[in-house]
């Protein structure tokens, strides 16, 4: 199902609703791995919903349907000088409602936060048909509900988001990308408490692991020259670190994961995934990406079992089923309790979120 209008997609979901079939909600099909597979009859996808509701520059506010590519929207905002501050992967086939639905994001969150942090409202289509709104610069709202961030990650399990609102920056004047080559893993973390003593402020830090206890971390700072300018000549008299482009890291191999820990414990990371080709690492944040090979279903999952018991991973894609979750979290029961609110009769995605929600 592709339909071209809110109202169309409004109609569709109340259709599947009243024979009670099971829906799967697709945007650009970025994050497709993320979750277990759902279960359904009808497929739908948000490409048509691809308008630009309403951008007041002077605002810094924009409101934009769920089918729009942030590639896209980032070249309208640029037009006057802005940008939405969020930088996750394939931004050209990304969707601003799937990047919500996946909580996507990349080393801007350093800065900027999540999806989370710059979303203010958002409308979406309940499992009924009926539409809801909440956050900013809306009439009605669900109450009880912080429905913009209760969006955020639920992967298509508890509506169709179909608009959201988001606040926007201004494209930096300035930037500039400094790497340290070669630092030990005993060592990001300091280099991110020297960084914090300073009070540089970058945008953006990236630590990538090149051989097994050997890291090149990237700082990128962004605002007006002469401050860019200032933060970069401190970092240089701090410690050991050359000029350079932000590197295009992503992980590579069949078998592609989202790990975390508390950001000191990098060494504990590095020693859970032996297995790893890829290893990429947000310093400030204790959130990394690893991508490996993937023999079999057997040993795969032994390995994936054995780092989940010292850090957290998520299976964001794999070439044959694996638990994606692990272990459910206490929260379980907060989180069946609000599909029953918002599904009661499991017609969205169901079995896709934690614990077969």
């Amino acid at each position: 199902m592709r339909p071209a209008s809110i109202e169309e997609a409004q109609q569709a979901v109340a259709q599947l609703a009243g024979a009670r079939k099971r829906l799967f909600i697709v945007g650009g099909g970025t994050q497709l791995g993320l979750g277990a597979p759902a279960q359904f009859d009808e497929r739908l996808e948000t490409a048509g919903l691809n308008r630009i509701v309403e951008y007041a520059p002077s605002d810094q506010v924009v409101t934009v349907e769920a089918g729009v590519t942030l590639a896209a929207l980032q070249k309208e905002l640029a037009g006057n000088g802005q940008r939405l501050s969020l930088d996750p992967p394939l931004p050209e086939r990304a969707t601003l409602g799937g990047i919500i639905a996946a909580n996507s994001f990349g080393p801007l969150r350093t800065r900027f936060g999540s999806v989370r942090d710059l979303i203010i409202g958002v409308s979406i289509v309940r499992a009924d048909g009926a539409r809801a709104k909440g956050g900013g610069k809306v009439v009605k709202t669900v109450a009880g509900f912080d429905l913009p961030k209760l969006m955020c990650g639920s992967l298509g399990t508890l509506g169709l988001i179909v608009t959201a609102t988001f606040r926007v920056h201004p494209i930096p004047v300035a930037h500039a990308t400094l790497i340290a080559h070669g630092v030990r893993t005993a060592d990001v973390f300091p280099l991110v408490r020297t960084i914090r003593t300073a009070q540089l402020e970058p945008a953006a830090m990236l630590a990538m692991r090149r051989a097994r206890g050997s890291w090149d971390v990237a700082v990128r700072f962004e605002g007006f020259e002469a401050g860019v300018t200032q933060q970069r000549e401190k970092l240089r008299a701090l410690a050991s670190v050359e000029p350079a482009e932000w590197p295009q890291e992503a992980p590579s191999g069949a078998l592609r994961l989202k790990v975390a820990a508390l950001p000191t414990e990098l060494e504990k990371v590095e020693a859970a995934l032996p297995f790893a080709q890829s290893l990429s690492w947000l310093p400030t944040l204790g959130i990394g990406f690893a991508g490996a090979a993937a023999p079999n279903a057997a040993d795969t999952a032994g390995a994936v079992d054995a780092a989940r018991r010292s850090i957290q991973v998520v299976v964001e894609a794999a070439p044959f089923p694996l638990d994606p979750w692990g272990a459910p979290t206490a929260a379980l029961r907060l989180h069946r309790a609000v599909k029953e609110r918002f599904d009661p009769d499991n017609l969205l995605a169901p079995g896709r979120f934690v614990g077969g929600i």
